[in-house]
């Protein structure tokens, strides 16, 4: 199959292209610069330039494909509104070369906050608040192109997807400022839980979704389902040989600055049905593994 792959150069998509390219799919792969694009030939897929803006050229690369897989996003915090609006005008137009094909569109979403509004761990059955985060809403649009002969899937990962090699995400954040203050720090006592997975078992998540799944989907790349903030702290402590110790909630945003509002979240949630539908089984090391194996220099 030919699939066109946005975000092809990035943390998980680029996992997400080599996996696919292995199961013996072709891959069209989005760039936006010239070092993304080297990255993408690199893979072995062909390099489309552009962006999410261009939206005459995202239908012209789907127009070539059987299938999306939608992995960018604009991750700027200050304009989360902006970023949700391109995001889904670039699943309409994946949706209307797409309409009644039944190939693929698998569109990226979240866990967290799943967990913080239900009260218990989440599940692929439960649908979050998509006021809670603009993407979400745009995730739930996805599904129900499934009305419109699309196989649409909601591929939801967890708020930490970790590895070697480069992960610019939650963790290394943490591990950041941990090497800054000199201290890592959770929130409070800590007990909160947060889901990650391997950025391989995500990929080969992907891939089992454009050959498997069904129309509608709602899947979790989730390998762990929650480990305390205060792990996490405390393996980013031992790895970076820095003191660990509990912040107050009133100073959360004072001494972590924009990941204090996440890192006190109960995140978890379950891939049960995931493993079940698709017969998906992590394989690769956990998250406080990879912390130990000195994965997050904090730099």
């Amino acid at each position: 199959m030919r699939l066109f792959v946005t975000g092809a150069s990035g943390w998980i998509g680029s996992a997400s292209v080599t996996q696919l390219i292995a199961a013996g799919h072709q891959v069209l792969g989005l760039a936006r610069s010239d070092a993304g694009a080297a990255k993408v030939a690199k893979l072995g897929a062909e390099v489309v330039r552009g962006d999410l803006n261009d939206l005459a050229g995202l239908r012209a690369a789907t127009e070539r494909a059987e299938g999306v897989v939608h992995m960018g996003f604009q991750h700027d915090f200050s304009r989360m509104d902006e970023a949700a609006r391109i995001d889904r005008a670039a699943i309409d137009t994946f949706a209307e070369v797409l309409h009644g094909t039944g190939f693929p569109l698998v569109v990226a979403s979240g866990v967290l906050g799943l967990a913080q509004a239900l009260g218990r761990t989440g599940t692929e059955r439960d649908m979050p608040d998509p006021t809670m985060h603009p993407r979400l809403g745009n995730a739930a649009y996805t599904q129900t192109l499934a009305d419109r002969g699309v196989r649409s899937i909601v591929v939801r990962f967890a708020p930490t997807v970790h590895g070697s090699g480069g992960d610019h995400g939650f963790v290394a954040a943490l591990a950041r400022v941990a090497r800054e203050k000199g201290v890592s720090a959770y929130i409070g006592d800590g007990a909160n839980h947060w889901p990650a997975v391997h950025r391989l078992d995500a990929a080969r998540l992907v891939q089992l979704a454009i050959d498997k799944a069904s129309p509608g989907a709602v899947l979790h790349a989730v390998a762990e389902e929650g480990i305390a903030a205060r792990d996490i702290a405390g393996a980013i402590g031992a790895a970076l040989g820095v003191q660990i110790e509990s912040v107050a909630a009133d100073r959360a945003m004072e001494h972590f600055g924009w990941i204090g509002r996440f890192f006190a979240t109960e995140g978890t949630a379950s891939s049960a049905l995931t493993r079940e539908w698709l017969g998906w089984a992590p394989t690769h090391p956990g998250l406080l593994t990879d912390i130990a194996a000195g994965h997050y220099p904090g730099k």
